[in-house]
């Protein structure tokens, strides 16, 4: 009898084994419609999850497919009759679920998107080239045909077929795209199992949520019994009660507001760990904004859990020298804590490609921390709003969102808050006092207030230009921008701290990249006109612990308005606001309600820059979805900005072996991943000359520039005026 082959195997050289070593098409399948479907049995699709795994790669029963593994393989094999009809396979199982859905009356389209895509990321329904869904269902009828001896109608297919929840308009994309990705990570993980029996072993090794949360109490109360006793220690220990006191409320959306320095990264874990336990959900998700911040967060997740159970993913994470096991584990997030960036979970949730989709799955019946969530992509804040909804409506998701100063999210649904109104924490963390200047200041006034002050001074701005001219005004000072790649930003993030330490009188002048997170403290805060929740946010550095009566916030209008675009339009909001306020405008920044009026105001002002009916609603009942586009147009980080590799600290060594490695065609993925921490974003005109850019492949540039060790980049060509952070 004729046998079918879904992968070859090679023994430990790498030499390909005989035939009869082979796994087999059917074992495949099954595996894969297995594996899927324990998948998709978090949100109720098991059985569509099974008949996508079954029929995933039926078109390798094929000749023509099975002649080319023994091509590749340099094994002779005339038991095979190809017509010459080619290699691909996926399209076959895309027009074969296609008639098999139809007959049970569901739209047959919507396992074919799943089939078709899952060696090339999901397809569009229609586009310019021939990667759309129809055509290839025409491809996949051909194929279909073409499978003679390999029996189909074999393959078991569940008797009904059921959707958990109620499919629409609205999520039946979102729906489809979590199929595709159990699909997608069964496929894999079956055929490493089989290819590369050393790595699969490599997975799934952590400890339980109820292991992590022994650990965590711990070490938590060997924290707390050793803490100093403080007022600002009492409040943060009785936010971390609330926390528990909630942790056992029903699955939903939640709020944690608490004001900057009040143990929120703690507190929300705690909340996390117990409600894991209590709800049986299988990971804690914590999505934070900048990578600066999910550094210092994942310090301390790991002090608290272990190195090997907490799952960085983001770019400036060093992969090259991280254990295999924690590299395997970013392809899926499999591990029970993963800490990761706004751009990576959401873009994710509407991408099409296979290396954002695989992990989607793991997402369904976790716990999800939205950290400092007033960075939301006010652009884009109506999509991740459904995004959040659908997760927690119909995927077992509940949500933690934790900041300071909480956005108005009205399209979510219903909100706990964690903090009842009468624990009024605004007051009792109350340890800076505003001072909201409403006329025009020239730098060099500031300057003089900042040299003058007997006490350390931090100093915000909201442009990078901004920041050097007050830098160069202000003798002896510390810079910080994005103009400074990540290694410079964090080595002199560490001299302040030291400095402060060690009781200097220090300055710093930064732009607004200190304020989300950034664990420094100082006496007395400038800060540059801005959104409301940013002004909050500079706050956070000051008397951060308490240590004096109350620290000083000074608020000034620096002689020109923000950049053109968002953070204009917070700052714009933000003096209407006080405009309103008047003489009352210091008090009122201790209100939670003064957060309300301003993002409604900022949000009023903000255009939304994504057509989600378009890509995913108008064409729903004919199957039409825009997959491939939608992902495209879906950008957290503006497209325009391009980055380029600097020469600071010990990259010029890592930077003249990737250019050896290019020259040679040796591989630079390692590398690459060293060279994060010495990234600066700039505009692609910046670029274009060669005696400033060196092209080393497509989209691989080293700054030939000068590279300040004081500012960071630096060039004649940069136009600032629209540069921030």
């Amino acid at each position: 009898m004729k046998r079918y082959y879904a992968h070859t195997k090679c023994d430990e050289n790498g030499e390909v084994l005989p035939m009869e070593n082979w796994q087999l098409l059917h074992d495949h399948l099954k595996n894969t419609a297995e594996i899927a479907a324990s998948f998709a049995e978090e949100f109720k699709s098991a059985d569509f999850a099974y008949i996508a795994g079954i029929l995933h790669d039926i078109g390798k029963g094929r000749d023509d497919f099975q002649a080319y593994l023994c091509r590749e393989s340099g094994i002779s094999c005339s038991a095979y009759s190809p017509s010459g009809n080619g290699h691909s396979h996926s399209a076959a199982g895309a027009y074969y679920s296609k008639l098999l859905l139809e007959k049970k009356r569901f739209p047959g389209i919507i396992l074919s998107y799943i089939i078709a895509g899952h060696h090339t990321g999901l397809p569009d329904f229609s586009s310019a080239d021939a990667a759309n869904i129809q055509a290839r269902l025409i491809e996949g009828e051909k194929e279909y045909n073409d499978i003679k001896d390999f029996n189909v109608s074999s393959l078991s297919m569940p008797e009904t077929l059921k959707i958990g929840f109620r499919c629409n308009s609205g999520n039946l994309h979102f729906w489809i795209r979590m199929l595709f990705s159990c699909l997608i990570d069964a496929d894999r993980l079956d055929t490493e199992k089989f290819v590369s029996p050393e790595n699969y072993k490599l997975r799934n090794n952590y400890l339980s949520i109820e292991e992590l949360n022994r650990k965590f109490q711990e070490k938590h109360s060997y924290f707390l019994k050793n803490s100093e006793k403080t007022a600002v220690n009492d409040i943060r220990n009785e936010i971390r009660k609330y926390c528990i006191e909630q942790a056992d409320s029903n699955p939903g959306i939640y709020s944690l507001s608490v004001p900057t320095g009040g143990g929120k990264t703690l507190a929300g874990t705690e909340f996390a760990l117990r409600h894991c336990i209590k709800h049986g959900k299988k990971r804690i998700i914590y999505v934070i904004p900048y990578t600066s911040i999910i550094e210092q967060t994942a310090r301390i997740l790991k002090n608290y859990f272990g190195e090997e159970n907490v799952i960085e993913h983001h770019s400036n994470f060093d992969f090259a020298n991280a254990p295999l096991s924690v590299r395997l584990a970013t392809e899926n997030w499999d591990a029970p804590v993963i800490v990761t960036t706004n751009v990576q979970f959401f873009e994710s949730i509407f991408a099409a490609s296979l290396g954002k989709c695989r992990k989607l799955h793991n997402i369904a019946n976790s716990v999800v921390i939205l950290d400092e969530a007033q960075l939301l992509p006010s652009e884009l804040i109506d999509p991740c709003q459904k995004a959040i909804k659908e997760l927690s409506d119909n995927y077992g998701v509940s949500f933690l969102i934790s900041t300071a100063t909480q956005p108005v999210l009205d399209k979510i649904g219903n909100v706990h808050e964690i903090i009842p109104s009468n624990a009024n924490l605004n007051n009792r963390l109350k340890r800076v006092d505003y001072s909201i200047r409403n006329t025009k200041q020239e730098f060099n006034e500031i300057a003089n207030e900042i040299n003058e002050c007997k006490q350390p001074v931090l100093c915000i701005v909201n442009r990078k230009k901004d920041a050097i001219e007050l830098h160069k005004l202000i003798p002896e000072s510390y810079h910080l921008s994005a103009s400074m790649c990540a290694e410079h930003r964090s080595q002199v993030i560490q001299q302040v701290r030291n400095s402060l330490k060690s009781g200097k009188n220090v300055r710093l002048i930064s732009t607004q990249l200190i304020e989300a997170g950034v664990d420094i403290d100082f006496p007395i805060v400038y800060r540059a006109m801005a959104g409301i929740d940013s002004i909050k946010q500079a706050a956070g550095r000051c008397n951060r612990e308490g240590h004096s009566a109350n620290g000083k916030v000074i608020v000034f209008v620096p002689p020109k308005s923000s950049p053109s675009g968002i953070l204009l339009k917070a700052e714009n909001a933000a003096k209407e606001i006080f405009h309103d306020l008047g003489s009352k405008c210091t008090e009122y920044m201790f209100s939670p309600d003064i957060d309300t009026k301003y993002f409604r105001r900022f949000y009023a002002k903000t255009d939304q820059r994504y057509d989600y009916d378009y890509y995913f609603a108008n064409g729903v009942r004919a199957g039409q979805f825009q997959f491939r586009e939608g992902a495209a147009n879906f950008k957290i980080i503006d497209d325009s900005n391009i980055p380029v590799f600097v020469n600071y600290g010990n990259s010029p060594d890592l930077l003249e072996e990737l250019r050896l490695r290019i020259k040679n065609k040796y591989p630079i993925a390692d590398l690459l991943r060293k060279l994060q921490r010495y990234v600066v974003n700039v505009y692609a005109n910046m670029i274009k000359k060669e005696c400033i850019a060196e092209k080393l492949a497509e989209g691989i540039y080293i700054w030939n520039g000068t590279y300040d060790n004081d500012i960071g980049l630096v060039s004649d060509e940069i136009s600032f005026k629209d540069l921030y952070f």
